[in-house]
């Protein structure tokens, strides 16, 4: 053993946050049911009728397209008994009805009918418990918290720098892919927070893009990530998003080529990752079949690789990892959980 001094470095959090069913469900009631969370792109319910499922902090929730042009959201719940009302993850319908006693109801969330009750004015169980949504950039999100700031104050940073995309409103869901992660969705993030396994675990895209000029920039609630394509024109880069708490947008050189993904927390050792790849058309030409292969292919690298590290992180042989000096950016996430867990 060295008998040189110890070198102090930053520690991660410690492993048994990643693996104590208790941490979790903390961080559901101080993380995700106080933050607002990414649900869609408004491209998703263009449609009367069309609607959204999700499940947020172990809530499940809806938004809908009335048919007066309003997104709405709600908790997924019959006032009747308590039962989830829809069961698929999209879709549209006229009303929405609920599999145990036939209660239906309209897009706006209030009762269109209840058998086997002599009136629909059944006071606060007259209309699905609705929960607050805003819409920045086409993007859909809601909060649990009655009184968390809006989302134009709480991202206001982000939210400007999104100006440099003006496309976003634009935009078209091309594809939707899901999958579940045998790993807990701080693993995801911190795995989605460096680049410093790039070079070894992802060869394809070490080879697309010139990783030797990765920069990453924290900001309020997000960071920023972005380098040069190595075969593209000067200037053409791909730049990657993090926001607070597990909200993912790459934009990849090209024509309106971006990607979302959201980090869905299901226990302490899995998530639901959700990845949706949008463009200005929904052509699917030579190229973008190219681009989705190329996607895919880095998606499933960081799967093996967080489904094998969650593995590790039962074990004893360590309490908590170290950052290295190129890890700022999961440096700053860990602050941002420790912060909120404390609040």
């Amino acid at each position: 053993m060295s008998t040189k001094e110890n070198v102090q470095f930053s520690p991660t959090l410690p492993y048994s946050s990643y693996v104590d069913p208790e941490v979790f469900n903390e961080e559901r009631i101080k993380i995700f049911s106080k933050n607002w969370i990414l649900v869609g792109h408004a491209s998703q319910l263009e449609k009367v009728g069309d609607f959204l499922t999700l499940d947020i902090a172990g809530e499940p929730i809806i938004v809908t397209h009335g048919t007066d042009g309003e997104l709405r959201a709600f908790y997924n719940i019959c006032p009747h008994r308590g039962m989830k009302v829809e069961n698929s993850d999209k879709g549209n319908k006229k009303v929405l009805q609920c599999g145990y006693h036939g209660w239906t109801f309209k897009l706006d969330g209030n009762v269109n009918r209840a058998p086997n009750f002599k009136t629909n004015d059944l006071g606060e169980h007259s209309c699905m418990k609705s929960i607050r949504l805003e819409v920045q950039n086409a993007m859909i999100f809601v909060n649990l918290d009655k009184n968390a700031a809006s989302l134009a104050e709480v991202y206001q940073e982000f939210l400007e720098g999104m100006k440099e995309y003006p496309f976003f409103d634009s935009l078209k869901l091309v594809r939707e892919t899901r999958r579940e992660v045998k790993a807990n969705w701080k693993a995801v993030v911190d795995n989605y927070l460096e680049c410093d396994h790039c070079s070894i675990a992802h060869p394809g895209f070490a080879k697309s893009f010139d990783i030797s000029n990765f920069c990453t920039t924290t900001h309020d609630k997000f960071t920023y990530q972005y380098m040069a394509a190595s075969k593209n024109a000067e200037g053409d880069q791909a730049r990657f998003y993090w926001i607070w708490p597990n909200m993912m947008i790459n934009v990849y050189p090209g024509d309106g080529n971006v990607n979302t993904i959201q980090v869905v927390p299901v226990d302490a050792e899995t998530s639901l990752g959700i990845y949706r790849d949008y463009s200005l058309n929904e052509i699917t030409t030579k190229e973008k079949e190219e681009y989705f292969k190329f996607v895919d292919q880095v998606r499933q690298e960081d799967f093996d690789l967080v489904e094998k590290l969650q593995k590790g992180l039962s074990s004893q042989a360590f309490s908590n990892g170290i950052f290295s000096p190129t890890e700022h950016a999961a440096v700053y996430f860990h602050e941002l959980i420790d912060k909120n867990l404390q609040d």
